[in-house]
């Protein structure tokens, strides 16, 4: 009786493993509950509107710097929300 018990106590540690592991990546994959975005969404494609302006060429890269840029002037570039 007693090898009987330590055989199933025994085989219980890896199904138990199989277990838990099925269970947590059934959880996080949610394969049975995914959306499926190529099938159940449609898109409505609309024409593109706009249009591109050339403003300069720049040829060669040995200038490190954009003229203009803003990277040191940061509180000319964030605006900060109105309050109440």
């Amino acid at each position: 009786m007693s090898d009987d018990g330590g055989l199933a106590l025994l085989l219980l540690g890896p199904a138990g493993a199989g277990g838990l592991y099925w269970m947590l990546y059934r959880y996080y994959r949610n394969t049975d509950k995914s959306h499926a975005f190529e099938r159940e969404t449609t898109v409505d494609a609309k024409p593109v509107t706009g249009d591109d302006r050339k403003v300069d060429e720049v040829k060669g890269t040995r200038e490190t710097r954009i003229d203009g840029d803003n990277v040191g002037e940061y509180r000319r570039r964030v605006q900060r929300l109105q309050g109440d």
